[in-house]
């Protein structure tokens, strides 16, 4: 079986593009979807070059709105352009979704990641607040009290330290990067590529 190893931001609005395809895509090739919600941050920008998006130049912010809005009208998906949450601060809900990879099931993970970059970038709701936090893993049909007392735990922030540099080893600069052994697919724009490398076997 074949497995995808699926980098994301979950302040990213083009891994909330990707969401559903993604997961189309690996249904239809029998794939494994495995979830890393890396920290770009603090980790793999500093080293890889990257900026934050409030650091980047007007004229970058300006393209990015203006690419978004395209995506949209393309995709036929109503994200907010400029979400009153965003960036929130992921580091909770990232170690949700690792400790649910590491202790339920990948699906379990994929799920509330997606669910997590719907209520950012549709709802115009704040991820980063523990009540709405609980919410959103009670909609996955997760414990949100299990589940926030087990997030809480240091060993899920040193798992997301090691998810992250592994991520910048093996090359990864930004969200969303579909990894598929030694292939990597950067941006929701590359997913016709993942398809089609998939296809090839």
């Amino acid at each position: 079986m074949a497995r995808i190893d699926y980098h994301i931001s979950l302040n990213s609005p083009w891994t909330h593009l990707g969401a559903a395809r993604i997961e189309a895509i690996a249904r239809r090739h029998g794939a494994e979807l495995r979830v890393f919600p890396v920290d770009f941050r603090e980790v793999i920008f500093p080293a890889s070059g990257g900026l934050p998006l409030p650091k980047r130049s007007p004229q970058r912010q300006a393209y990015r709105l203006q690419e978004l809005a395209r995506w949209r009208s393309f995709l036929d998906i109503p994200i907010e352009l400029s979400p009153t949450h965003s960036p929130f601060d992921e580091t909770l809900a990232a170690q949700c979704v690792i400790a649910v990879r590491e202790l339920k099931t990948d699906a379990h993970a994929v799920a509330l990641a997606h669910r997590i970059l719907r209520a950012l970038w549709e709802e115009d709701r704040n991820p980063g607040a523990r009540d709405e936090l609980a919410a959103l893993i009670a909609d996955v049909h997760l414990d949100p009290d299990w589940l926030l007392r087990e997030a809480d735990r240091e060993e899920w922030a040193k798992q997301r330290r090691q998810d992250s540099e592994a991520a910048l080893a093996r090359g990864v600069f930004g969200a969303p990067t579909y990894a598929i052994e030694d292939e990597l697919f950067w941006g929701q724009d590359r997913l016709d590529f993942v398809d089609r490398h998939l296809a090839a076997g």
